[in-house]
């Protein structure tokens, strides 16, 4: 992105892994532990984790009695290694600018394990927030950012999403709010804008019921 932009909504909607936290290294732990107790093949099931429930995947090698138990232990283990994570460069600050009824978290994560991520890197906990245990359907289905919007009290439309995963992207279009990319992973939908982290946003303006944010070139982050 070459120039800095604008845009008023009424709700920000943050995908939490890769958005606000950087759990990776947490996550390839868990999951290579995992697979080796379950006897999954870890680099096939590398390829399939970004921004989807973890049910979801493991539901692709497992069934049964060991889809389930996997799907306990692997929260377990998650949890375990969520303190410390580390906080997405910027997400301190832009959190702390947004009016705290006015954004929410949107993950694929359960309850347990966002808040325990979002307490280990030193995240407020959100007012409102949306978690696989809140949905029948996941990410890219629209129902977690329709019920995100639905939570701030606002349209889908007047939302801005920022989302690092191509499935949360055609979850956000689908729900019709904006998107904001998070790094350079290849997406089938057009975002708003592509930014490395948060430090490219910034509250420009506060009203009673919109905010303006500024997103700003790369350029300018130094």
């Amino acid at each position: 992105m070459s120039r800095t932009v604008e845009i008023t909504v009424a709700g920000v909607l943050f995908d939490s892994d890769g958005v606000l936290v950087d759990s990776h290294r947490q996550v390839e732990v868990a999951w290579r532990t995992l697979c080796d107790e379950f006897g999954v093949d870890y680099a096939r099931l590398a390829t399939e984790l970004v921004g989807v429930p973890a049910r979801q995947t493991l539901a692709r090698h497992l069934d049964g009695d060991a889809l389930e138990r996997a799907v306990v232990r692997l929260e377990e283990l998650e949890v375990e290694t969520a303190d410390p994570t580390d906080p997405i460069a910027g997400a301190h600050g832009l959190l702390a600018a947004l009016p705290a009824d006015r954004w929410a978290i949107v993950t694929s994560a359960t309850r347990r394990l966002g808040e325990a991520r979002w307490r280990g890197a030193g995240l407020p906990l959100p007012r409102r927030s949306v978690t696989y245990d809140d949905v029948q359907l996941g990410k890219p289905h629209p129902e977690p950012f329709l019920t995100g919007a639905a939570r701030l009290g606002v349209a889908p439309a007047d939302c801005v999403v920022f989302e690092d995963a191509a499935s949360g992207a055609d979850a956000a279009v689908a729900a019709g709010a904006r998107v904001v990319a998070m790094g350079a992973q290849p997406w089938r939908v057009e975002p708003f804008a592509r930014i490395p982290d948060l430090r490219a946003v910034s509250v420009a303006a506060v009203s009673a019921h919109a905010v303006t944010l500024t997103v700003h070139p790369v350029s300018d982050l130094g």
